[in-house]
């Protein structure tokens, strides 16, 4: 428990936080109670979208990397931050490139059904309602906007690297899949390029949300130039 007490407020809490989602998960399961398909977030026009859900799917989370590779990220990147700017901002713009990440995640959704919901099928669209997948040349696109819901807290998080790369640009990052030390200004446009790459190839297999995590340094940049703090950069 000394790891917690040494968290800054707002780190610890969304950590705790999202360890408890993640954890009543897997126990309501048990009994029958899909937390995923009620707190994840569903495109707008599905029949499982429920407004809450753009909160409550920033900490919900698909499996135990999925949650572990956030919270590490949490606690490495964010801790620094909200020592920098104190718990008010810190935790603004984690909702800020929460919300940011869903916002381009729905749009580029959105541009994808409206190009792929000419080739429905007679029927298909009255059988969503009743549960029923899509069908037709576009189905894949139809059914992952309709009936897949998108979670975790991901977008959030890429918009703290993002800040962290702006305010510790000479920071050398220790990564498992990178031998070598890497510069954290270097590493964060190395990022960007390949969400852009696995973002507009959707390769088969691919479910993560890759525009979500885009759209987190997207609104996290824009946020930084408001504030001014790109100009400041602490090592």
């Amino acid at each position: 428990m000394n790891l917690l007490r040494n968290l800054p407020e707002v780190v610890k809490n969304l950590l705790i936080i999202n360890v408890l989602f993640f954890i009543a998960t897997f126990v309501l399961q048990g009994q029958n109670i899909n937390l995923v398909r009620e707190l994840g977030l569903f495109y707008y026009d599905s029949p499982y979208f429920a407004p809450y859900q753009i909160i409550t799917h920033m900490f919900m989370h698909g499996g135990m990397m999925h949650i572990l590779f956030n919270m590490f990220a949490l606690v490495m990147f964010g801790s620094n931050l909200e020592r920098i700017w104190g718990g008010k901002r810190f935790f603004i713009f984690y909702l800020v490139t929460g919300f940011g990440a869903m916002a381009l995640h729905m749009g580029v959704n959105m541009f994808e059904v409206y190009n792929a919901v000419g080739t429905l099928t007679p029927g298909s669209e009255e059988g969503l309602t009743e549960g029923y997948a899509f069908t037709g040349q576009f189905a894949n696109t139809l059914n992952g906007a309709y009936l897949t819901p998108t979670v975790g807290a991901s977008g959030a998080i890429y918009g703290l690297l993002l800040a962290f790369a702006v305010l510790f640009p000479n920071t050398e990052l220790f990564l498992i899949f990178i031998p070598i030390p890497i510069k954290a200004k270097y590493f964060v446009p190395i990022l960007i390029v390949i969400e852009v790459f696995l973002g507009v190839n959707r390769f088969s297999g691919d479910n993560i949300a890759h525009f979500a995590h885009l759209g987190g340094m997207l609104f996290g940049y824009i946020l930084l130039k408001i504030w001014g703090k790109d100009r400041n950069q602490f090592y």
